[in-house]
């Protein structure tokens, strides 16, 4: 987007990608043998409260309304997420109103903690003992392979608790999926003359000279690890093929510590607008480990109490005159991907000011 950006402006850049396609870990591709179109590094799904990034990337594809109605089975049965007045309902075997749910909540709700600092404690304080252990715990312990008492509470603050029905998993007002998948709206987003896109090149490898460069590759890697290397997580995907419906929905969690992958998602119920039509069906367990040398890092991991070996990295980095750190990797940040999007634009749009003012 930063690229496209320059362009729309007269300035030519070159773009590169280590994989063989564009749109990294959004890229999408339609499975030949069931026709699926598949996520291949695991499922996304654009939501956004930003009615500036919601028109900019629908210049670029059309978008078909989705929303994510996320599962999750617990000791052998399955409840709605995120926890709503049907989930509570259904795992004390009450039938509660939204008024005695709230209450009820409350009185389970650790209220000793007043300003919680780890996810374990903004567990506690947010839905209590019972349903943190049964749907948060677990899953937290393995999707980042540490205890919930060294994550920060931030991680738990962006999931809802509702006291209605409402099983939408996200909040935002606008909610969708691309119709021809991601990499085809990243693939119209290169499409200028300005834009030279070079497919399996290494940063590493390059021995041209830039005016400025946008890295949105791990930031320590940048400065080739002479420090130590930050931590991340990676994912591995186990795919099912399956005929018809595997699950019944996009995504299963299974928050339980002792079924080693952390969710199964099926791809077909992302494109509902099509699903009915596909006779097989393709699905995905998802397991999260430690990223090593050679993975594809998906998650930057931040412990209670900061990394100093981060701070050092982002000191260096803010001393590069011509060089901007963006995405995920590049500023070490879980970043969704509206947020990303409006980041990069106002990259783009402070680089132009920049140069406009030289």
């Amino acid at each position: 987007m930063i690229g496209r950006e320059l362009a729309e402006a007269g300035i030519p850049s070159l773009i590169i990608d280590e994989r063989p396609h564009v749109a990294g870990n959004c890229h999408t591709e339609r499975d030949a043998e069931s026709g699926v179109m598949i996520h291949r590094y695991g499922p996304h799904i654009f939501h956004t409260d930003s009615e500036r990034v919601w028109n900019y990337i629908r210049c670029f594809g059309e978008f078909e309304p989705y929303v994510n109605r996320v599962k999750a089975t617990v000791k052998g049965k399955i409840y709605s997420l995120p926890v709503n007045l049907h989930t509570i309902n259904q795992f004390f075997g009450t039938s509660m109103s939204p008024a005695e749910a709230r209450a009820f909540i409350a009185s389970k709700a650790r209220n000793d903690i007043q300003d919680p600092q780890t996810f374990e404690e903004q567990g506690m304080k947010f839905v209590g003992e019972e349903l943190y252990e049964a749907f948060f715990a677990g899953y937290t312990r393995k999707q980042w392979g540490i205890e919930p008492s060294e994550l920060p509470a931030s991680i738990l603050k962006r999931l809802p608790l509702r006291f209605n029905y409402d099983d939408n998993y996200f909040n935002h007002r606008f909610q969708g999926m691309p119709r021809e998948g991601y990499s085809k709206i990243v693939e119209t987003i290169l499409d200028h003359p300005l834009i030279e896109l070079r497919r399996q090149v290494r940063f590493e490898d390059l021995d041209e000279s830039f005016q400025h460069l946008f890295y949105s590759g791990p930031i320590d890697r940048y400065f080739n690890f002479d420090l130590g290397r930050l931590a991340y997580r990676t994912l591995d995907f186990q795919m099912i093929r399956a005929e018809g419906d595997f699950q019944g929905t996009a995504v299963m969690n299974y928050p339980d510590s002792d079924v080693p992958f952390t969710r199964i998602a099926e791809h077909k119920h992302f494109a509902p607008w099509e699903a009915g039509h596909l006779e097989e069906t393709v699905a995905f367990r998802e397991y999260s480990r430690a990223c090593g040398p050679d993975d594809i890092p998906y998650y930057p991991v931040n412990l209670v109490g900061g990394v100093d070996l981060l701070k050092t990295y982002q000191d260096r980095a803010s001393e590069l005159k011509d060089v901007t750190f963006v995405g995920r990797l590049g500023t070490f940040q879980y970043l969704d991907m509206d947020v990303t999007i409006d980041r990069a634009l106002d990259v783009a749009q402070a680089y132009l000011k920049q140069r406009a003012a030289h």
